[in-house]
């Protein structure tokens, strides 16, 4: 009898014990069927019920849909190879072999697997998983499949070099090579990279020193009056989200975090009300009294429209479009979506507000983080009587 007769049956399976985790995610396992007996390997992917599609066998509504169905269906063959490789040598195979052949053999994965597993997997805030999702989606169009032995100094100072040439800061390629950094020891970690073999040993990467750029008063206005521009209806939504951040002092990932039951509206007061994604810290701001209210001029511009307002590009391409706002509103200095908190905690400091109170307008756990903006504006103090020729003090 042909042995191919009696081989192995596979088949994707999700939650098969019928249970959630703590993130309302289950496991899928990958069955195999050999005579009426069954066993399950673990693929590492969890996923939502809604992201699976069981008649398809199929990832579907997750941001790494692609890349996790490829994964599954990479995971398969290598486990039918595995198979094959025990026919072709005369085993007769056995759910049991196989199991035990698929442990003892360090099934070969590439780096970008490695990344993409781990990326998926690890116990991380949602805010670092999409920052170290994006630097993945760079290392993809740069170059897509990368083995264990293709990550070498060279690959990082090419990966650095494409980053240059899509025009990033220094500080965002340093941002992406760090993510690459911890993906990299994770694989020197397990083995797949000798440790000797490690290029971050030589690599050094680049950083600039930070200036916390700010707006001041005029060049918040500047930008203010392109709200009477006329301007596509893009750059319009990014504009107003830069301004609704400067009159609040929100980090663009607690912006896009929103929704409308974060905006509290009782009579004349409105409040913003949130959990910060960062630090986790709750934070109560009173709209109506912030900058004038502008923010709920803002806000009552998107009335019924809230979640499309709190819907943004990635946080590279919103910066893109705020470089070309600050052109038009005749700026020169590099602006980013961050900038909008600095300037909110620079501008209010500059007017008096005590900076405890800006402290909490922050979610800063410790006073001492809101300072470096105190220490700021006492720079910009000197800077400015220097500047005008101020007498010095007789000797």
């Amino acid at each position: 009898m042909n042995a191919f007769t009696h081989k192995i049956v596979y088949r994707l399976v999700y939650n098969r014990k019928n249970r959630l985790n703590a993130k309302d995610e289950a496991l899928v396992q990958i069955e195999a069927l050999h005579y009426g007996r069954r066993c399950y390997f673990s693929t590492h992917i969890y996923l939502k019920p809604a992201q699976w599609n069981e008649r398809k066998q199929r990832v579907v509504y997750h941001p790494l849909a692609k890349e996790l169905n490829w994964k599954l269906k990479e995971q398969l063959l290598e486990i039918e190879r595995m198979e094959m490789a025990l026919w072709r040598h005369g085993f007769q195979v056995t759910l049991q072999l196989l199991r035990s052949s698929i442990r003892r053999s360090k099934l070969p994965h590439s780096f970008m697997d490695i990344y993409l597993s781990e990326l998926q997997t690890a116990e991380i805030r949602h805010s670092t998983r999409v920052n170290h999702e994006s630097t993945w989606q760079l290392l993809k169009a740069f170059r897509p499949a990368v083995q264990f032995h293709d990550v070498t100094l060279e690959y990082l100072r090419s990966f650095e070099s494409f980053l240059v040439s899509r025009r990033y800061h220094t500080n965002t390629i340093a941002k992406h090579l760090k993510h690459l950094m911890r993906y990299v020891n994770l694989a020197v970690k397990r083995r797949f990279i000798p440790f000797a073999d490690n290029p971050f040993r030589e690599f050094q990467i680049k950083m600039t020193a930070t200036h916390h750029s700010y707006l001041s008063p005029e060049e918040l206005d500047a930008m203010e009056q392109l709200r009477r521009e006329p301007l596509r209806e893009e750059m319009r939504h990014t504009l107003d989200a830069f301004l609704f951040c400067c009159y609040t002092g929100l980090r663009y990932s607690d912006f896009c975090s929103l929704t409308a039951e974060n905006v509290v509206h009782r009579g004349d007061e409105w409040w913003l009300s949130y959990r910060s994604v960062k630090t986790a810290t709750a934070v109560r701001s009173p709209l109506h009294l912030l900058f004038g209210g502008k923010a709920v001029t803002i806000l009552v511009d998107y009335a019924g429209h809230e979640k499309l307002f709190f819907q943004l590009k990635n946080n590279s391409n919103a910066n893109k479009q705020l470089s070309r706002l600050a052109r038009l509103a005749g700026i020169e200095k590099h602006i980013s979506f961050h900038t909008a908190r600095h300037t909110h905690a620079t501008l209010l400091l500059y007017s008096g507000v005590n900076i405890t109170t800006v402290q909490r307008l922050l979610g800063h756990r410790s006073v001492r983080t809101t300072q470096i903006y105190a220490e700021v504006m006492d720079r910009t103090i000197v800077q400015d009587l220097e500047s005008h020729g101020m007498p010095q003090q007789p000797r």
